[in-house]
C-alpha cells in the first residue's frame, strides 16, 4: 500500500483530523470500501479465470477457484476492475461480522515508520519552491486589536540577507498587528527580526494575568444564571441538596498549558496559474479555508493546501491561523513566502486550551446515598471563538461549545443531575482558546474524578466500591447501540480490572499509595471506557512525587493493537506531563513560559513503568489518541491523598504544592 496525502478539494467534503475520530468515523467507510473492493477484485479475478464469481473464494489476496488462483496485483496488472458503486449500494453492503475478520486486531508493520526514521517523510517545515524567500513575524503584545503605528528596521539593515520588514493587512481579522520580516534565509529572518523594532497599541488585555482569568471564571461560575445547562436527564437539584443530610463541595483549578509540538508551525505560500497554494502540515483544511478567501480577497475554490505530516499536531493544527500570515505576505509581495516560527514565536502565538475553574457539588441522603449532583467548569471555549457553528444549545436554549464541557455529563447515577457549561468572556478575548489532546475532559475529568475520590471518603466508602456502586447502567446510563452498547457497566469493568491488576488492597510502603480514576474518554456519543491507577510515592520533605500507573481500556474492536498501545502510551505520558511537570500562565496578556528551559514537559528519567491492557470487544471501534490522558492527573492526585493525607485541587501539581499540603 501506498499512502497519498490528497491536497483540498471539494470533492473531498469535510477535511479533518481530531478529536480521536479516524477511526470511529472511518471503520464502516473502510470495511464497506473494502468489501466493494473485494467483490470487484473476485468478479474480474472469475473472469480471467473464466469463471463465475460465485465459485470463487479469496484467501490471502488472491482469488481462487479449484485450483487456479490470481493475486489480486495480478488482476489489477490485467487490467482494472471496471465495477463501480453508488453510495446506496456502499451503504447496503453488509460489515463482515467479527468472527470472520483476518487482519483487524492483528500486529501489523506501521507503514510511516521507515519514511519517519530515514528522513524521507515530508513535513511543513520540508517545503521548498524556486525563488522563495523566508519569514519571520513580530508578534505583537495582545493577540487581539493590537495595531502597529510605527515600525524602525534600520538596525536590521546590517543583517546580510535582510529584504524588509511588511506590516500585514488582513481582511480576516486573524492577524492583528503583525509584521513579517523578510529574509533570504531563514537565520537571517531570525537576526532580522531580533533587530526590528515596533510600536505598537496593545488591545485592552494587555495587563491581563491568570489570577484574572481565573477570577472571572470563579465569578461567573458564581452567577446562577450564567451558561448553559447541559440536558442530562432533569431533576430538581436544588430541592435535593435542600432535603438531603449532608453536601460536599470543592473547587478545582487548571493552569494554562501549551502545546509545545516538535515542529513549529509554518507555512510555505505562492501563486500559480492562477491558483493560490499553501504547503503546509494541518488537521482541519475545511476550518481555514474560507478565513484564506476572506483574507486573500479570492474563492476559496481558487485556494489550495497541499498536505505534508503534521510534526505534531495535538490539537493546534486544527486551528491554521499560521497559514494565513504566509499567504498574505505572499501576496503582499508577488514571490513563495515561507513562514517558519521560532519556539518562543510558536509559544506566543499557540491556542492553549484555557485555564479552567470548576465547582462541584453532591448532595448525600441516609446511610450515605448520593442523591443529586452539580458541576459548573467555565473556561475559555475554543468552538465559540473559532466555530460558532458546531455549538448546539443547552436545556435553557444558551448556546455552548460541547469541546469544552464532555466528560462533565458522566455515566454514574447519581440522582438529580446538573451539569453547567460557563464561557470565559475574558479568557475568549485575552487570547485564542485552542484544542489540546482531550482538550474539555482534561480539565472536567480532573475535577469530577478528583471529587469523586473526595465523596467516597466523605461517604466512608472505598474509592473503588463507591464508583462500581454508581456506575450501575440504570436510565440514561444504560447505553445504546451501535458506539456505546453496555453503557456504564463496561467503564464498571475497567474499573474492577484497573484495580485488580495494581493490587488495589494490598498492602505498600509507606508513604506509598493507589489512587484510581476512571472515564468514558471524549463524549458519550463514542464512550472509550478507560480506568487508571497510579501508584505513587511522596517524599514528604521535599514533596517530590514518584509515579507508576496501571491503565486498563475499553476502546471496542482493536483495529492495530501496537497503534492502539502507542496511542495510550503517549496520550497516558502526555496526561502525567500535564498533571506533574506543564503549565505556564499569563502576565502581562502574554504567556510567561516561551521555551523550553522553563516551560518543562515530561523528560525521559521521568517516565513511569506502564501496565496497559485492553478489554477484548467485537463492540464498534472508538477512540484511543486522547481519552487515557484524563485519567492520569485525577488518579496521581488521589493517590497523593492516599499516601500523605494531601489533597491537591489544582493541576499541574508543584512539589512546593504537595508540600504546602502536608503541612
Amino acid at each position: 500500500m501506498r499512502i497519498l496525502h490528497v491536497g483540498t478539494d471539494p470533492k473531498w467534503g469535510l477535511m479533518v483530523t481530531g478529536g480521536s475520530w479516524s477511526v470511529w468515523q472511518s471503520f464502516a467507510l473502510f470495511s464497506r470500501a473494502g468489501a466493494a473492493g473485494r467483490i470487484a477484485l473476485v468478479e474480474q479475478g472469475a473472469k480471467l479465470l473464466g469463471v463465475d464469481a460465485s465459485a470463487c473464494r479469496v484467501e490471502n489476496g488472491a482469488v481462487v477457484s479449484g485450483g487456479a488462483s490470481l493475486t489480486f496485483g495480478e488482476i489489477v496488472r490485467r487490467g482494472i476492475p471496471t465495477r463501480r458503486f453508488s453510495a446506496e449500494e456502499l451503504e447496503k453492503l453488509p460489515l463482515k461480522p467479527a468472527s470472520e475478520r483476518q487482519l483487524i486486531g492483528r500486529p501489523v508493520p506501521a507503514l510511516d515508520i521507515p519514511p519517519k526514521t530515514d528522513g524521507t517523510a515530508r513535513y511543513g517545515i520540508d517545503a521548498s519552491v524556486p525563488g522563495m524567500v523566508y519569514a519571520r513575524p513580530k508578534i505583537p503584545p495582545t493577540r487581539n486589536d493590537a495595531k502597529v503605528n510605527s515600525v524602525d528596521d534600520s538596525a536590521a539593515k546590517v543583517v546580510k540577507g535582510y529584504v524588509g520588514s511588511l506590516v500585514l493587512d488582513d481582511p480576516s481579522g486573524t492577524l492583528p498587528g503583525w509584521v513579517m520580516v523578510i529574509a533570504q534565509s531563514y537565520p537571517a529572518a531570525i537576526r532580522a527580526a531580533d533587530l526590528v523594532k515596533v510600536d505598537w497599541t496593545p488591545g485592552p488585555t494587555s495587563a491581563v494575568s491568570e489570577k484574572d482569568i481565573q477570577d472571572r471564571a470563579a465569578r461567573l461560575i458564581a452567577d446562577p444564571d450564567a451558561g448553559a445547562v447541559l440536558d442530562t436527564g432533569g431533576g430538581d437539584t436544588a430541592a435535593a441538596f435542600k432535603a438531603e443530610q449532608s453536601v460536599l463541595e470543592q473547587t478545582y483549578t487548571t493552569a494554562t498549558v501549551l502545546h509545545f509540538q516538535l515542529e513549529p508551525v509554518n507555512a510555505l505560500a505562492f501563486e500559480r496559474d492562477g491558483i493560490f497554494e499553501i504547503h503546509t502540515g494541518n488537521q482541519w483544511q475545511s476550518l481555514i479555508l474560507p478565513t484564506l478567501a476572506k483574507a486573500l480577497g479570492r474563492p476559496e475554490t481558487s485556494i489550495v493546501l497541499r498536505a505534508y505530516l503534521l510534526g505534531g499536531g495535538f490539537g493546534r493544527r486544527l486551528n491554521g491561523d499560521y497559514a494565513a500570515p504566509a499567504a498574505l505576505a505572499a501576496k503582499a509581495l508577488g514571490k513563495p513566502v515561507k513562514l517558519v516560527l521560532t519556539r518562543a514565536n510558536d509559544a506566543r502565538f499557540d491556542s492553549p486550551p484555557s485555564p479552567s475553574v470548576q465547582r462541584l457539588r453532591m448532595a448525600f441522603g441516609s446511610g450515605g446515598v448520593v442523591t443529586a449532583m452539580e458541576h459548573d467548569a467555565a473556561a475559555g471555549w475554543p468552538s465559540q471563538v473559532m466555530t460558532p457553528f458546531l455549538m448546539p444549545k443547552g436545556a435553557n436554549g444558551v448556546p455552548y461549545d460541547p469541546f469544552s464541557i464532555s466528560g462533565a455529563d458522566h455515566w454514574h447515577s447519581v440522582g438529580a443531575q446538573k451539569v453547567r457549561a460557563i464561557s470565559n468572556d475574558l479568557a475568549n478575548t485575552a487570547f485564542r482558546p485552542g484544542w489540546l489532546r482531550s482538550v474539555g475532559p482534561g480539565w472536567t475529568n480532573w475535577a469530577l474524578e478528583s471529587f469523586m475520590d473526595e465523596a467516597a471518603h466523605h461517604a466512608r466508602l472505598d474509592p473503588v466500591a463507591f464508583r462500581l456502586k454508581l456506575l450501575d447502567a440504570k436510565g440514561r446510563n444504560a447505553g445504546s447501540a451501535p458506539n456505546a452498547v453496555g453503557g456504564a457497566l463496561r467503564q464498571a469493568e475497567v474499573v474492577r480490572r484497573a484495580a485488580a491488576r495494581a493490587g488495589w488492597s494490598a498492602p505498600l510502603p509507606a508513604d506509598t499509595a493507589l489512587g484510581l480514576a476512571t472515564s468514558f474518554g471524549q463524549e458519550r456519543t463514542m464512550p472509550t471506557w478507560i480506568a487508571c491507577v497510579a501508584r505513587v510515592h511522596v517524599d514528604r520533605p521535599t514533596g517530590a512525587v514518584r509515579v507508576e500507573k496501571t491503565l486498563v481500556a475499553d476502546a471496542g474492536t482493536v483495529v492495530d493493537p501496537d497503534g492502539a498501545r502507542a496511542q495510550v502510551e503517549g496520550a497516558a505520558l502526555w496526561g502525567l506531563s500535564m498533571a506533574m511537570h506543564e503549565g505556564t500562565v499569563f502576565e502581562q496578556g502574554q504567556v510567561k513560559d516561551t521555551n523550553l528551559d522553563s516551560y518543562t514537559p515530561l523528560r525521559m528519567s521521568d517516565v513511569p513503568e506502564m501496565d496497559i491492557s485492553f478489554i477484548d470487544s467485537a463492540e464498534a471501534p472508538v477512540g484511543l489518541g486522547e481519552p487515557p490522558a484524563t485519567v492520569v492527573g485525577p488518579a496521581i492526585g488521589n493517590a497523593i491523598f492516599n499516601a500523605v493525607g494531601a489533597r491537591l485541587r489544582h493541576i499541574p501539581i508543584s512539589p512546593e504544592a504537595v508540600r504546602s499540603a502536608i503541612g
